[in-house]
């Protein structure tokens, strides 16, 4: 087949109009991109689930909000490493790689005798997970028309509701029964054939996702995420030292991150410049919120109202499902700007915080908490195809793999710093409320609100004003 007939065969445009990303010449393209979302969703709930029963089971209670921050830190330096090897290489080989340590810091994790041993299998799987995501962006940029993109980035939140439905019932139920090692093993099990499905398509468009070999690689852009990462984690870390330090070291390593993490991310990203690099910052910020309050909220179902974990995870359940009808929405309404939905789904998060943090606060029945965090879900969704889209809009091509890492890398140091700031905050009041931890969360969603509108490039502020 010539280039020309290959490249026909994925661009409809060429041809004609393309109908949707399941239409013939993307189809299997899609649908194993989408199982591999599927299987990170799946993992990402389950964990979220099981974790109250695997601090305990490992008398690693003490490092609950480490055993997430760790793989958000993790995270960083994959996506940097991704970014620039896609740049250089093209997608496959990192997607590759990336798959295979996944798998690696799975099974690290579903053997491991303590909670040392765990949390370093979560960091390996952690820095596997967050890389698998660029050179998938990437693919969806190469690959797929623009007018397309928006109900792909639609269709990767869409592959969360099956997860989201069955994973936390599932995964509470399997550690209920067999033991919660078995959640992470099992994905092991279901990630080979998701991984078989994928590749073959991939492979038949690669002359269209090559890399510029001419790109160097970049290791004072990896050294810059190494130092971000650690700084995340001694920030997580602090909280365990001493009173006279616990502050100082939290400043110093909070200033640490702002100024290693710089490099990273667009010029003018935490000056939140408008356009791209206020993008950028948003999906940092709107990460901290929502994930920083997640991982608490079985917690506080299970310590404060008995349920057991297939229970609570029921919330995840709501938020699953909402995020991917918003997304679904999302990528229809075709009028509606990028800076318009961000602006309205932070209002709507901030709202469903203020609704959470007043169940842990007062004690209020938990369905109010199950609905809250079912809106939250639906502000996520609504919000993330816009970040995604502007982003790859904003980019020349020769700068995709970069600033695709970079949004990706605000989901990680948000919700890394997020986690460090709650359980800062919570060890310096009154530990064990869920109160602090969920206030620290909101004035995160507020921050949000607040900037949304610098999302607007100023060139489109000043059209529509």
């Amino acid at each position: 087949m010539s280039d020309s007939t290959a490249e026909a065969s994925v661009h409809p445009e060429s041809a004609e109009p393309a109908r949707g990303p399941l239409a013939k010449p993307y189809r299997w393209l899609s649908i194993g991109m989408f199982a591999v979302i599927f299987l990170a969703a799946f993992e990402t709930m389950a964990v979220t689930t099981i974790m109250p029963l695997v601090a305990r089971d490992l008398d690693g209670v003490a490092l609950f909000a480490l055993a997430f921050a760790v793989p958000f830190a993790a995270g960083i330096i994959g996506m940097v490493l991704a970014g620039n090897w896609t740049d250089r290489a093209g997608p496959l080989p990192s997607l590759v790689t990336s798959a295979v340590l996944f798998v690696a810091g799975l099974l690290i994790a579903g053997i491991a005798p303590n909670m040392a041993v765990f949390i370093a299998g979560r960091f390996v799987h952690g820095l596997a997970g967050a890389a698998v995501v660029v050179p998938l962006y990437v693919i969806v940029a190469r690959v797929y028309p623009e007018e397309l993109r928006a109900r792909v980035f639609a269709g990767f939140a869409a592959a969360w509701v099956i997860p989201s439905i069955v994973g936390p019932a599932v995964a509470g139920i399997v550690a209920q029964a067999i033991g919660w090692r078995w959640v992470f093993l099992g994905v092991i099990a279901l990630l080979l054939p998701a991984a078989a499905m994928m590749l073959p398509p991939i492979l038949r468009v690669r002359h269209l996702v090559r890399g510029d070999t001419s790109a160097s690689w970049s290791l004072g852009r990896v050294g810059w995420s190494v130092l971000t990462a650690a700084a995340a984690l001694a920030l997580s870390l602090a909280k365990e030292l001493p009173e006279p330090w616990r502050w100082g070291v939290a400043v110093a390593a909070l200033a640490l991150v702002a100024v290693a993490s710089r490099p990273l991310m667009p010029a003018g990203t935490l000056r939140a410049v408008p356009g791209l690099p206020a993008t950028v910052l948003l999906k940092l910020i709107v990460a901290g919120a929502f994930y920083g309050s997640e991982i608490y909220l079985p917690y506080l179902f299970i310590e404060r109202y008995g349920f057991t974990p297939s229970v609570a995870g029921l919330a995840l359940t709501g938020a699953g499902i909402s995020w991917a009808a918003a997304s679904w929405l999302r990528g229809r309404l075709d009028r509606m700007t990028d800076a318009r939905s961000v602006e309205l789904g932070a209002v709507l998060l901030a709202v469903s915080l203020v609704m959470v943090l007043l169940v842990a606060a007062f004690t209020l029945a938990p369905v109010i908490g199950f609905v809250a965090w079912t809106l939250a879900g639906a502000a996520m969704g609504f919000m993330y195809p816009s970040f995604s889209v502007a982003v790859l809009r904003l980019s020349p091509k020769s700068e995709q793999g970069f600033n695709s890492a970079a949004l990706s890398i605000g989901d990680s140091l948000g919700a890394a710093v997020a986690l460090a700031a709650t359980a800062l905050v919570s060890s310096a009041v009154v530990a064990g409320t869920f109160t602090a931890e969920f206030a620290v969360t909101l004035v995160i969603a507020v921050l949000a609100v607040v900037l949304a509108p610098r999302v607007r490039p100023r060139d489109e502020a000043s059209a529509t004003m």
